[in-house]
């Protein structure tokens, strides 16, 4: 366990920190039923100390990938709301110029690599970008998140395989949210210990409590430790939980209304904040001010991002390769 003393500045930083993605998230969906985002939409409402105890644990310039459930992830990552939202709404001040949408959320700058659509595609691109750390010399360690659906897709394996081989600077991390697409754990997978999955490669693997950020950032903070100390790759399966469908079009008949109920008895920011208080960490008119800035931060890059400008139509030809005597693209 990582010896690291969890403050009180820390569980502020994460009750701030939480519902900021929780109120982002929560926009987005209404946004979402107002036909103002199109497309797909994942929304992260439940798994926010997942993303909180992350970035506490980790650098900066530690990079991470994820999967398409990743406006949380962004704005843990230092990305402001405004560029998140407006990218929401395919807006040209976007973090991907409005042509990313949902699920493809991008800042070099942040050292966020996206945001991907294709289930597990990201995996072996993260180990891609543990290589290039270590290739460059450098003790960045790379975090390749992805939900426990993809945990069936070979190429899962297949990187962890080669990241032990070759000893890279990887933290594969499982947001096991319990049902992936719709389908439950207990139903599709036959070993229901995820974790113990990094075993067969002979990767150190834990479990942890994807609904406490104090336990996620522990086990982050170990796991980083090793891999800095040229012992990677770790796995990591942190359980966590959706109260929100798989996508806005999910309608969630594959649970009851009483499990999504148990969980929110657990609400993570609700946990943090009741620590805050007990502890007298913070005053009631300490937290309502930190209620108010994060409302009036939301309100604010809604307003932006519904003002922003649509790309123009010549962004359809930039940010792209082009081959020079490519001989079937006119103007």
């Amino acid at each position: 366990m990582s010896k690291a003393k969890i403050t009180k500045e820390t569980y502020l930083e994460w009750y701030e920190l939480m519902l900021r993605m929780r109120k982002f998230e929560e926009r987005a969906g209404m946004l979402y039923g107002q036909q103002k985002i199109r497309g797909f939409c994942h929304l992260y409402i439940g798994q926010e100390a997942v993303a909180a105890g992350i970035v506490s644990a980790i650098r900066q310039e530690d990079p991470i990938i994820t999967a398409y459930r990743d406006h949380a992830l962004a704005l843990a990552k230092g990305m402001s709301s405004r560029e998140c939202m407006a990218e929401l709404l395919g807006k040209a001040t976007g973090c991907s110029k409005g042509k990313g949408g949902s699920m493809h959320f991008f800042s070099k700058e942040k050292y966020f690599y996206g945001g991907h659509g294709i289930v597990g595609a990201q995996i072996g691109l993260g180990a891609g970008i543990a290589f290039a750390e270590k290739y460059k010399g450098t003790d960045n360690v790379a975090l390749a998140m992805f939900g426990d659906g993809a945990v069936w897709q070979g190429i899962l394996h297949e990187t962890m395989n080669m990241s032990k081989l070759w000893e890279l600077p990887v933290i594969f991390i499982c947001e096991n949210n319990g049902y992936a697409m719709g389908t439950s754990v207990k139903r599709s997978a036959a070993s229901k210990e995820i974790y113990k999955l990094g075993e067969a490669f002979d990767i150190p693997s834990m479990a942890v409590d994807g609904m406490d950020p104090e336990a996620v950032h522990h086990a982050i903070a170990d796991a980083a430790e090793m891999c800095r100390g040229g012992n990677g790759p770790v796995f990591l399966e942190i359980r966590t939980y959706r109260y929100k469908g798989h996508s806005m079009s999910d309608p969630q008949k594959y649970r009851t209304k009483e499990e999504v109920e148990e969980y929110k008895d657990k609400d993570p920011i609700n946990v943090v904040l009741n620590k805050i208080l007990t502890n007298n960490w913070a005053s009631e008119d300490q937290i309502k001010e930190i209620n108010k800035k994060v409302k009036e931060e939301i309100d604010d890059c809604v307003t932006f991002a519904e003002n922003s400008p649509y790309p123009n139509d010549s962004e359809v030809y930039e940010d792209i390769y082009v081959q020079e005597d490519y001989p079937f693209l006119t103007d």
